[in-house]
């Protein structure tokens, strides 16, 4: 969990620091890296016999969803190579990014991808992997558009987000097909069921899903068009994403679960199919690249490809070379994303036609190029040497003997004489040659804390290559078992094996990629595009599907949408009557046998005048709207009043306070609304369209009402069924130490959804303020000069005065009163809150009442006034009350319990005696902030005045009389 918390603990730290500190930043990137490192190598050497650490806490034990971390060796590689990666990019980074880059904000989302890739590896339940898998897609979409002032960077950085994304989709439903195959969605025992999952009819659904969700992310074909595009990004980022990082989260998911997925014929043939297509369309398209970054993004795919390949085949020991070619990739290709930025960095461009001679300029810049460029190439006594000659080894076996399977060797080949055409292509055109001219800037050595994380990489590459059991070997033994277990092969890391058949394929593969490139390397650089397969634009046609849908979304849009509000409402209703209308028409509408009980007159009376009320507004709406909002206000006084008679005083303080709010905020919101059309003919006749209109509202609510009343009044003449509210009722006092149930149920039993609803109601309130804060309405027409001059001089007084501000003018004497009321709604406000645990109260109650008292100051004092006087915040009240109710989930967490359990005890109190404490009361005090929150910025959208500072002061203006301005 440490692990896991660090990136994320550095992330928010970097966050909240000054754009230019530059080194502070890098600090703590490169100390939350470094202790991970750290921490994995000491958790090393902490392995027992199992081989596999886990760390457990519930969190919906119910359905199967907790939160697990496992580590074992294929996760321990994984966490290793994106921590150490991490640590040499952010010290790369800091001398690669411009003193103009906000460089704290990248390093906060460079940390956070990082904290997201080790819950991804780390994950020991399948629906918390496709968590974790969906932030990455996420951050990397932040870190790709990283300079946002590009379009290039914003196409690349939306287009890997859609692609990534969508596959992510489809691999949480894969791996919910596979929980239901198995029964669990924790990972030892989905890898302990592969031969119930394989014989399982969802078995290729599930394939498919889970397949389509890796080959997206470590860009497959016909996936892969997102990755070249993803190049606009800083070369920090690709370094790290895209050579080692999250392309290899797919790798990764493939390779967890090999033992339950791997072993079908559907297996072999989609997987090591698209691997196949993807290493011969990387390799080719890469031999074409002018681009530095571009070229080794081709590779990359590539690369990708091959390890699927391996993964593909299905024996153990293609396996084994999979995850040894992993490691070794992300070595050397790190190492060549650093170079090019380097190149590009000192030289002002990255084009392979411009470029020659730079080892003259850059020594050593170009001998750690070279090797790394020779460890893509396969070249003798380095790491991509060795697991490209297991992968040839792999390719000469027989496993299928299909079609595929006999061409295998030789198509191995050419695309390891490819890789080798594009890496001397790589090395000659940058490296050799006569000195460059013409080049932006003339080019030298960077500084040496630069190039440190390249002779990090390219060491470990000649050290694997040319010592592969002393210093690999340990490592991919240990990852090896974790995946294969007793499956595990005998396997040989040794340099030489003598003259064998993959060593003549290696051979072959060498001098043909060099000849190949002696022969071609003018007429590479004639060409804009890779020949055969070059008119094959993956960005075109991701535009045609994305417009398409867009367009179908649009013309959908026009078929069934409508601005006009009464429209929506009317389709919404009529859906639901048809909803409910459907189970009578097939099971028919009959009474219960309890004996009906007499209506009591007084509530009769009651319910007629909210009626009579509720008529009579709709009657005023096309007359006067504010008298049809006062009668509106009456018949929601009405509803309380029938809650307290029907014995639901919680329902009836919480209608009654929502009510007061409601009519308040729309008080202020009636001058926003646009100026009625006239709805009658000139000879005063109503047209025949709004007759019809109106006359349908009218049956529309007789049906949707009388429809309600018949099911409450069928169920209300059945006897009472034995419900859940028997269980929350006898348990309300005992596990949740509160005797009012619907507290207890909404702040303990259901606080998981709580916290969900008062997350939406303060996302509604930073909805509404950034909609309505620069909004204004349209101005309505004038008729003489006169009116045109008192209009502009409406417009100008409003614009610089809030609703509020004009109201306090008036309202001297009532303001006295509001005075006086506000210590003492505050005062009850706080005891609702402090009683709701046993009493109708709450946190939802309270924070209303609370919101009631600051809206009255705003009436009577103005929205300036106001905030010099209170200093309200809406949105740090809405931030705490967040933080306060996870904070007392998470607080469950500390003492070993799921997320949200609560807890209660008495606390004897001196005088005082025995007061029942409950840990819910905290939960409560976030439900009451968010809410005062969420309703304040509401009002203050309302009133058109920002929060953040206080707007100038109106200048008079000499032409206007002060009536005028006192009006508006």
């Amino acid at each position: 969990m440490i692990l896991l918390g660090l990136p994320y603990a550095g992330s928010l730290a970097a966050a909240f620091l000054p754009s230019h500190a530059r080194t502070a930043s890098a600090t703590i990137a490169g100390g939350a890296a470094l202790a991970g490192v750290a921490l994995l190598l000491w958790l090393f050497t902490r392995f027992g016999d199992a081989g596999t650490m886990r760390w457990h806490l519930e969190w919906l034990p119910s359905l199967g969803l907790d939160l697990t971390l496992r580590l074992d060796g294929l996760a321990w590689l994984f966490a290793l190579l994106v921590t150490a990666m991490g640590a040499l990019v952010v010290l790369y980074a800091r001398y690669y990014m411009s003193r103009e880059d906000p460089v704290p904000r990248f390093f906060a989302f460079l940390l956070a991808f990082m904290g997201s890739m080790l819950g991804l590896v780390l994950s020991g339940n399948l629906v918390l992997l496709a968590f974790f898998w969906e932030l990455t897609s996420l951050f990397s979409f932040l870190l790709i558009g990283y300079w946002h002032q590009n379009q290039s960077a914003r196409d690349g950085a939306r287009m890997a987000l859609i692609v990534t994304a969508a596959g992510g989709v489809c691999l949480l439903l894969g791996f919910l097909l596979i929980g239901r195959i198995v029964g669990s969605y924790d990972v030892d025992r989905v890898l302990a069921s592969g031969d119930l999952v394989r014989a399982s009819p969802f078995y290729t659904p599930a394939l498919v899903l889970v397949l389509i969700g890796a080959f997206t992310k470590s860009a497959q074909v016909p996936f892969h068009f997102w990755l070249p595009h993803a190049m606009a990004a800083p070369t920090p980022v690709s370094a790290y994403l895209h050579s080692a990082t999250l392309v290899k989260a797919g790798i990764f998911v493939l390779t967890l679960l090999w033992p339950v997925l791997a072993g079908t014929d559907q297996w072999y043939f989609l997987v090591s199919g698209v691997g196949l297509a993807t290493l011969l369309v990387g390799a080719w398209s890469a031999i074409f690249q002018h681009d530095l970054k571009g070229l080794l993004a081709y590779s990359t795919i590539s690369h990708l490809g091959l390890i699927t390949l391996l993964l593909g085949l299905g024996s153990p020991l293609a396996a084994v070379a999979a995850i040894f070619h992993t490691a070794n990739h992300a070595t050397f290709k790190a190492s060549l994303f650093m170079a090019a930025g380097i190149i590009d960095h000192e030289t002002g461009t990255r084009d392979l036609r411009k470029l020659s001679g730079l080892r003259h300029a850059m020594p050593v810049t170009a001998g750690l190029a070279m090797v790394a460029a020779a460890a893509m190439a396969g070249v003798p006594l380095l790491n991509g040497f060795l697991s490209k000659e297991m992968f040839l080894a792999e390719a000469l076996e027989a496993h299928t003997g299909t079609l595929l399977d006999r061409a295998l060797p030789v198509l191995a080949t050419v695309a390891s004489a490819f890789s080798v055409l594009y890496s001397v292509r790589f090395i000659h055109q940058a490296f050799f040659g006569p000195p460059p001219r013409g080049l932006p800037h003339a080019p030298e050595e960077p500084p040496r804390w630069m190039r440190l994380p390249v002779g990090v990489l390219v060491l470990a590459c000649l050290l694997v290559g040319m010592l592969p059991a002393l210093t690999i070997g340990p490592v991919l033994s240990f990852a090896v078992e974790a995946v294969l277990g007793d499956r595990t092969p005998v396997y040989s890391l040794a340099i030489w094996h003598g003259f064998t058949l993959p060593l003549l394929m290696s051979t072959i593969a060498l001098a043909a990629g060099v000849l190949l490139y002696m022969r071609l390397r003018s007429a590479l650089n004639r060409m804009d595009a890779p020949p055969v397969i070059g008119r094959l634009k993956g960005r075109r046609g991701f535009e045609l599907v994305l417009a398409a849908m867009v367009g179908g979304a649009r013309r959908l849009e026009r078929l069934l949408g409508t601005r006009r509000l009464q429209v929506q409402l009317r389709l919404l209703v009529g859906v639901a009557v048809l909803c409910g209308v459907l189970p009578f028409a097939r099971l028919g509408y009959a009474l219960g046998d309890m004996p009906g009980t007499l209506v009591d007159p007084v509530f009769g009376i009651i319910w007629m005048i909210g009626g009579v009320c509720a008529l009579g507004a709709a009657w005023q709406a096309k007359y006067h709207r504010l008298v049809a909002l006062v009668l509106v206000g009456v018949a929601g006084l009405a509803t309380c009043v029938s809650f307290v008679w029907l014995s639901a005083p919680d329902l009836a303080v919480t209608q009654l306070l929502v009510e007061i709010v409601t009519i308040v905020l729309l008080l202020l919101g009636l001058r926003w609304l646009p100026k009625r059309l006239p709805e009658l003919w000139p000879d005063g006749r109503t047209p025949l369209s709004v007759v019809r209109r109106r006359g349908g509202d009218l049956l529309l609510a007789i049906g949707a009402g009388s429809g309600m009343a018949l099911i409450a009044y069928a169920m209300l003449t059945r006897p009472l069924p034995d419900t859940i509210s028997r269980f929350f009722v006898e348990r309300a006092y005992p596990q949740g130490g509160g005797t009012n149930v619907v507290n207890v149920i909404l702040v303990d039993f259901r606080a998981f959804d709580t916290l969900g609803e008062i997350s939406v109601l303060g996302i509604v309130g930073l909805t509404v303020f950034s909609l309505l804060r620069r909004f204004r309405p349209a101005r309505e027409s004038v008729e003489t000069p006169e009116q045109q001059r008192l209009q502009n001089a409406f417009d100008e007084a409003r614009e610089d005065r809030a609703v509020g501000d004009t109201l306090s003018d008036y309202l001297a004497v009532p303001r006295v009163i509001m005075d006086l009321l506000f210590p003492a709604i505050i005062v009850f406000a706080l005891y609702l809150l402090l009683r709701g645990h046993d009493l109708p109260g709450g946190g939802f109650a309270g924070g209303i009442t609370m919101s009631i008292a600051i809206v009255l100051q705003y009436m009577a004092r103005g929205t300036r006034r106001v905030e010099a006087r209170l200093e309200v915040h809406p949105v740090r009240w809405i931030g705490a009350g967040l933080l306060v109710a996870a904070a007392t989930g998470l607080g469950a967490i500390v003492f070993g319990q799921p997320f949200l359990t609560a807890y209660f005890t008495y606390v004897d109190l001196p005088l005082i005696g025995k007061v029942p404490t409950a840990s819910a009361f905290l939960f409560d005090i976030g439900v009451f902030t968010l809410v005062i929150g969420a309703t304040m910025l509401v009002l203050i959208a309302i009133a058109h005045q920002s929060i953040r500072a206080p707007r100038r002061k109106p200048v008079p203006d000499p032409s206007i009389p002060p009536l005028i301005e006192e009006d508006a």
